[in-house]
């Protein structure tokens, strides 16, 4: 800004307050994404209303994230259930500046929200999409640009919004970290090794994922809410900058319980054995880099997996997973078939 005068005193402009919806999913890990989200905005000011799909007295809503959304209303949130199809009905009267579609993973679903969005003049609308969209790479990472599978369901979906938008962005995300997170990542390495077992890793434990704390997303969807323009037309790999390999992933929960582990390899088809089933993560590198972030919107990462990892082990303990009673029958498999003895 040029200078008036030296004598005026200084001041800021201040980034301008949105009324911000978002389009929430009731089940699976990218629900607390909508709820960092929503309270990452709250706390810079902006307005805030999170539609969470299906009904507020159902089961789900008894589960982290939801059952966190004190958290929201009490920092000046609203909250509303209902279905994207009738989000017209359930909104009627409502007015917002930007849209977040985190349910939605075809054209399906997202079609209803969009065009309700369309047609009541939204300023911008975001979509979280998926990094696992990207065709497999000989040269990881996955960069933004890459080939991506032209039948995957989030593909129809960037294609239509950026088709009908003229503020749009995408964000692709992979694996999340984080305090309200209901679909199992650490954990699933926290229940072997605080029982004793070994940590089943298919292949040769080498392989490149990237694993981010949802702080990161939000922080990402924040930028590109306060920085219109600049975000206008991207997609982002919503991701933190750095990869890990799915033995350095046992190491560090195991660091971070403060316990040994034993970490045994094998070969999901000399087994019989789906690995989809069998380990928390992709049996391949699956890795991406959030390039466009850093340079679009000026974004940096603050995952710190040894550290991330020690507060999500304590609250493992806190809510008493440590105790309670597991089966672990395709552990059992795979170890019968390896010949591989288990204490118990």
């Amino acid at each position: 800004m040029r200078a008036v005068s030296s004598l005026l005193p200084a001041f800021s402009v201040k980034a301008e307050k949105k009324n911000v919806l978002i389009v929430n999913t009731n089940s699976g890990g990218h629900a607390v994404i909508g709820f960092y989200f929503a309270k990452e905005l709250l706390a810079s000011g902006h307005g805030v209303t999170i539609l969470t799909v299906g009904e507020e007295g159902s089961d789900k809503m008894k589960k982290p994230p939801f059952s966190r959304f004190s958290e929201i209303t009490g920092a000046g949130g609203k909250t509303v259930w209902g279905e994207p199809a009738d989000i017209g009905k359930v909104l009627e009267g409502a007015a917002f500046d930007v849209v977040l579609d985190n349910n939605g993973k075809d054209l399906d679903a997202v079609r209803p929200v969009a065009d309700w969005a369309k047609s009541s003049g939204i300023k911008q609308f975001l979509f979280i999409s998926s990094a696992g969209i990207y065709k497999p790479t000989d040269e990881p990472p996955h960069v933004e640009g890459d080939s991506v599978k032209a039948d995957a369901g989030h593909v129809g979906v960037e294609k239509y919004i950026s088709e009908i938008f003229g503020n749009w962005a995408s964000f692709r995300p992979q694996y999340m970290i984080g305090s309200g997170n209901n679909k199992d990542c650490e954990e699933w390495f926290f229940d072997r090794i605080v029982r004793g077992r070994p940590v089943l890793v298919p292949g040769s434990g080498m392989q490149l994922t990237n694993i981010a704390h949802v702080r990161d997303l939000s922080s990402m969807l924040t930028l590109a809410v306060e920085k219109p323009d600049a975000a206008s037309g991207n997609i982002f790999n919503c991701v933190s900058d750095r990869a890990v390999t799915l033995d350095g992933m046992a190491k560090l929960c195991a660091q971070a319980a403060g316990l040994p582990v034993e970490i045994v390899h094998y070969d999901p088809k000399a087994v019989g054995i789906d690995a989809k089933k069998a380990f928390p993560f992709r049996n391949m590198h699956f890795y991406s880099e959030p390039r466009a972030a850093k340079e679009i919107l000026g974004w940096s990462s603050t995952t710190n997996l040894t550290v991330d990892l020690k507060e999500r082990f304590d609250e493992y303990v806190k809510i008493g997973r440590d105790k309670k009673p597991m089966q672990f029958e395709i552990d059992d498999k795979i170890l019968a078939a390896l010949k591989v003895p288990v204490a118990v």
